[in-house]
């Protein structure tokens, strides 16, 4: 039996070998560092719908597309468009907000004041949760906004602080930042 453990060992060094080589061909590629303050010429803002089995993805709209944020009421203004943005959204599982290459953040779904279900983190809701008016769209952090003092949804706004700072520095830098 001590003939076999030799081979055993030249094999499994024979193995790993051949994975670190096969790992030192790949094009590597750094990965760009996540930074706050975007270059507004360089880093188109655009949102990206991304249905449950990720196989089509569409963008919804682009920074074009905003007239402004306000960063105390959450209200995100869009220009008019030919279809309603609503519309557009409805097939979508998630909607990723991107800065060029880089995901911003996701928001897990899009609803409505109508909605039934329960969001622990970002969403995208047609209607005022504070007036229960239809009369706009709102980022929030969780859906309903009874549960803004939930542990998970603390921990996703922390999460997310970093990327929401870029995306309203981002907006204020192009002059759609409303306070």
């Amino acid at each position: 039996m001590k003939h076999y453990k030799p081979f055993a060992w030249m094999m499994a060094i024979a193995i790993a070998g051949t994975t670190m080589t096969a790992c030192s061909l790949d094009s590597y590629e750094p990965e760009k560092p996540f930074t706050t303050d975007p270059a507004p010429s360089k880093t188109p803002l655009y949102a990206c719908g991304l249905p449950e089995t990720r196989s089509d993805v569409e963008i919804l709209f682009t920074e074009d597309d905003i007239e402004w944020f306000n960063v105390t009421t959450r209200e995100i203004k869009f220009h008019d468009m030919d279809e309603p943005l609503y519309k557009r959204m409805e097939p979508y599982h998630e909607i990723q907000f991107n800065m060029g290459d880089y995901p911003l953040f996701v928001v897990s779904s899009f609803v409505g004041l109508w909605d039934s279900r329960a969001f622990s983190d970002l969403v995208l809701c047609y209607g005022n949760l504070k007036t229960i008016e239809m009369d706009g769209y709102y980022l929030y952090d969780c859906y309903p906004l009874q549960f803004i003092n939930d542990e998970r949804v603390q921990a996703n706004i922390k999460k997310n602080a970093a990327q929401w700072e870029t995306f309203t520095k981002y907006l204020e830098s192009k002059g759609k930042l409303r306070k």
